[in-house]
């Protein structure tokens, strides 16, 4: 599809979504809603790609800085072929299909975009996206015959009691050559009662000209608007449903699927096994054969075979378990390694810090890396056993097969194979307590019978 452009659009207020932020940069499963729907078209290899703009124009410059994609201004808002209008100039000299879509119809995918625009390649002039909802509702018509061949497309408001009962629905999406998209789209009028310019009037006039305009199918969900956090939550509901199906389908096996939620680029080996309530946050890996108990949190970490983690347990960007390494309930992990074989089993703290094979975390353990201005690094190496309740200040270095006596806190480095140990002297005074305790009762029954 190397004769491919893209407008999308996406310049309207989005009132009813109440945010200050854009509409179409909410994100689904992790991701800005607009960046899916780049996404899919950057598959199809086009030569270009335009987002028209308007409201809070900086934020989706922003967002696309890096891309090659260019944005294009509508404003004044005119309606949605209008808009189309607006990217003419971002695609001067191109030849080729043209498809319009919409930003806050995040979900089409590429393969559907390919059948829209190979539907041209048959003699139709445009080619339009349909679908047949549940419930039809006001969405506008499509009324065609049994090949597909477009003869009117109608808003539900000046539909026929026959053309309502039909339920092919626009989308809204629509495809045409380059030479046909700018001719139609200057025609359309705005002999409306809001006095804008439609884009289904393209597909409308083209009929009206003689030429043949074709519907394309899809289901339902594909094209399904996010105009409120109601609907946004819907399509987040959808989103998930489906790749929890492909992560099962895949070899992973979810405890409770309903209570699981993906990124939208987490990656899954085989022979996983995911217990209830884990969240997967943006830039997860985990390899074959990996255990996660319920109730984790993982976000930017790296799992190898055989890990196991939590229940209860956090890993955070640049968490980096090795294989066979466990993690266990309570357990903070970031900017770390943690070696092959290596544990840290419950409620610690683990922090730019690298720790060697089959070294042991005790309980409590926490490795001070922050000293108020900057982030400093913690070595722990191979087979080392760091009791519980330490406190590792680093920068430092505890050497292979080096024990940390519990309750230390170690701001020198330790040397392999040596044993430390840092506590107060422990004093020991016979029958103190006995003697506390029979003055704090006498003293209770005084003031008791005093009142």
């Amino acid at each position: 599809m190397t004769d491919f452009a893209a407008i999308i659009l996406a310049a309207g207020k989005g009132t009813r979504m109440k945010s200050n932020l854009h509409k179409v940069l909410h994100p689904i499963a992790g991701k800005p809603m607009l960046m899916h729907l780049l996404d899919e078209f950057e598959a199809l290899g086009p030569q270009r790609m335009v987002v028209v703009v308007g409201d809070r124009r900086e934020q989706i410059d922003a967002a696309l800085e890096g891309r090659d994609v260019v944005t294009a201004l509508q404003d004044p808002q005119h309606g949605t072929a209008h808009a189309a209008l607006q990217a003419r100039e971002a695609l001067s000299g191109f030849s080729g299909n043209i498809l319009v879509a919409f930003g806050d119809v995040p979900m089409v995918r590429a393969e559907t975009v390919r059948k829209l625009t190979e539907a041209l390649s048959g003699g139709a002039k445009v080619a339009v996206l349909g679908f047949r909802p549940a419930d039809a509702l006001a969405y506008g018509r499509i009324i065609a015959s049994d090949d597909g061949t477009v003869s009117k497309m109608v808003e539900f408001k000046d539909a026929t009691e026959r053309e309502k009962k039909t339920r092919l629905c626009n989308s809204g999406l629509i495809v045409a050559h380059s030479d046909d998209m700018w001719p139609l789209l200057d025609a359309v009028g705005n002999d409306n009662a809001q006095g804008e310019y439609y884009l289904p009037d393209v597909a409308t006039g083209a009929i009206a000209r003689g030429d043949k305009v074709v519907v394309v199918e899809t289901n339902a969900d594909e094209v399904a608007g996010i105009n409120s956090r109601s609907e946004l939550a819907a399509a987040e509901g959808r989103w998930q449903a489906a790749r929890r199906e492909a992560a099962m389908d895949d070899g992973a096996t979810l405890k409770a699927p309903d209570s699981v939620f993906f990124s939208h680029d987490t990656v899954l080996g085989r022979d996983v096994t995911v217990e209830p309530h884990v969240v997967f946050g943006p830039g997860v890996s985990v390899a074959d054969g990996v255990h996660i108990k319920a109730y984790s949190h993982l976000e930017g970490a790296q799992l190898a075979s055989g890990v196991q983690v939590g229940p209860f347990a956090r890993l955070r960007p640049g968490a980096v378990l090795e294989e066979n390494s466990f993690v266990g309930n309570f357990v903070e992990m970031k900017k770390a390694t943690l070696g092959k074989g290596a544990k840290a089993s419950h409620l610690s703290y683990i922090g730019d810090a690298t720790v060697g094979e089959n070294a042991n975390i005790g309980a409590g353990t926490i490795t001070c890396n922050y000293d108020g201005y900057f982030k400093h690094q913690t070595v722990i190496g191979d087979r080392a056993f760091i009791g519980s309740n330490s406190a590792l200040v680093a920068p430092v270095t505890i050497g292979a097969d080096a024990i940390v006596a519990a309750g230390s806190t170690v701001s020198r480095d330790v040397g392999a194979g040596d044993l430390r140990m840092v506590r107060g002297e422990q004093l020991v005074k016979q029958g103190w307590a006995d003697r506390f305790h029979d003055a704090m009762k006498k003293k209770k029954a005084a003031a008791k019978s005093k009142g």
